[in-house]
C-alpha cells in the first residue's frame, strides 16, 4: 500500500510539473511568433530528437533497442508521434496568430476527453463526488464553447490529439523518455528534410536570427521534451481521470497570460466558465485529500473494503 501511495504521489508531482511548464511556456512560444509556424515546428521536432537521444543513449539503450526491434511498438509509437507533432504544430500556430484564448479552450476540453477515454477504454470509474466535479467542469467548458462565437477548430484538434496521445501512452506503459526519443526519431527525418531544403527559411534560419532567438530555437527541444517526459511518467502512475483534472492547470495559466500579459478580453462568459470549472476542481481535490487520509488510516475502513474484490479496492485507494 505504501509503495502504491508513493507512486501516486510521484505521479501527482510529475503531472503538476508538466502542466505548469506547459502553461508558462506560452510566453516562450509567443516570443517566436515572428518565425513561420512550420519552421518553429521543424526545429522543435529536430532539437527534441537530439535532446532525447543525448539523455537516452548512456543508460536507456536497451529500451531503444527493444522499441525499434518490435514492429508492434513501432506502429504504436508512430501513431503517437503523428498525434503529438500535429498537436505541437496547431498549438504553435495558435500562439503565433494571437489565438491564445482558443488554445486555452482546447486544453479546457482536453481533460474531458481524457476522462471519457479513461472510462471507455480503461474501465476507470468516478465516484459521486468525482462525477459532480466532472459535471461542473463539463458545464463550464460547454458554456465557454457555445458562447465562443465560431467553431473552435484549434481547440477541438488540440483536445483530441493530446487526449488520444495520453490514452495511448497510458496503455503502452513504456519508459517515457525512451518512447519520446523513438517518437521524435520517427518524425525527425521529415523535419530535417524541410529545414535542409527550405533554404533561408530552413536550417539557415538559425544564422539569420539574433543569438538569443537562435538559442531559443535550439532550446525548443529541451522545453518540449522535459514536460512530455514528466507527463509520460505521470500517465503511468495515476489514473487517466486524475490526469484529466490536473490538465486544468495549463489552460488556466494560458488564459491568465493571454488576459494579463497580452491584454486579451476576459468576458462575462469566461468568468462564468472559470467559476464552474474551478468549483469542480475544488470538489475533486477535496476528494483526493479525503482518499489520502483514508489510505493512512486503513483500519478505520477495513469492514467496508474487505467485501470488495481486489480491483475495486485498488480503485478506491487511487
Amino acid at each position: 500500500m505504501k509503495k502504491h501511495i508513493g507512486q501516486h504521489t510521484q505521479g501527482i508531482i510529475y503531472a503538476i510539473l508538466a502542466y505548469s511548464s506547459w502553461g508558462i511556456l506560452t510566453l516562450f512560444w509567443k516570443h517566436l511568433d515572428t518565425i513561420p509556424t512550420v519552421n518553429v515546428l521543424a526545429h522543435r521536432i529536430l532539437w527534441s530528437w537530439v535532446f532525447t537521444l543525448v539523455l537516452c543513449l548512456p543508460k536507456r539503450r536497451s529500451y531503444l533497442r527493444q522499441y525499434f526491434s518490435c514492429p508492434k511498438s513501432l506502429v504504436k509509437l508512430t501513431i503517437t508521434a503523428i498525434l503529438v507533432s500535429l498537436n505541437w504544430g496547431v498549438y504553435i500556430y495558435a500562439i503565433n496568430t494571437g489565438q491564445i484564448v482558443e488554445a486555452s479552450l482546447g486544453y479546457f476540453i482536453n481533460p474531458l476527453v481524457s476522462i471519457v477515454l479513461g472510462m471507455i477504454f480503461l474501465g476507470e470509474k468516478l465516484n459521486k463526488i468525482q462525477l459532480a466535479a466532472f459535471s461542473l467542469a463539463m458545464a463550464g467548458v460547454a458554456y465557454l464553447t457555445f458562447n465562443y462565437g465560431h467553431f473552435p477548430w484549434i481547440a477541438i484538434v488540440l483536445a483530441l490529439t493530446f487526449g488520444i496521445y495520453g490514452l495511448l501512452k497510458k496503455q503502452m506503459n513504456y519508459d517515457s523518455m525512451s518512447a519520446l526519443a523513438v517518437e521524435t526519431t520517427l518524425v525527425a527525418p521529415i523535419a530535417l528534410g524541410y529545414l535542409v531544403f527550405g533554404g533561408s527559411s530552413g536550417i539557415l534560419l538559425l544564422t539569420n536570427q539574433s543569438f538569443s532567438m537562435s538559442m531559443m530555437l535550439v532550446l525548443a527541444g529541451v522545453v518540449t521534451a522535459l514536460p512530455l517526459y514528466w507527463f509520460g511518467t505521470a500517465a503511468v502512475k495515476i489514473p487517466l481521470y486524475a490526469i484529466g483534472f490536473f490538465q486544468y492547470i495549463t489552460p488556466t495559466m494560458q488564459l491568465f497570460i493571454g488576459v494579463f500579459v497580452f491584454h486579451e478580453t476576459f468576458s462575462t462568459t469566461h468568468t462564468i466558465s472559470f467559476s464552474l470549472i474551478w468549483l469542480g476542481l475544488a470538489l475533486y481535490i477535496g476528494d483526493i485529500i479525503a482518499k489520502f487520509n483514508n489510505s493512512f488510516h486503513p483500519n478505520k475502513h477495513h469492514k467496508i473494503h474487505k467485501r470488495k474484490d481486489g480491483n475495486q479496492m485498488k480503485n478506491d485507494l487511487i
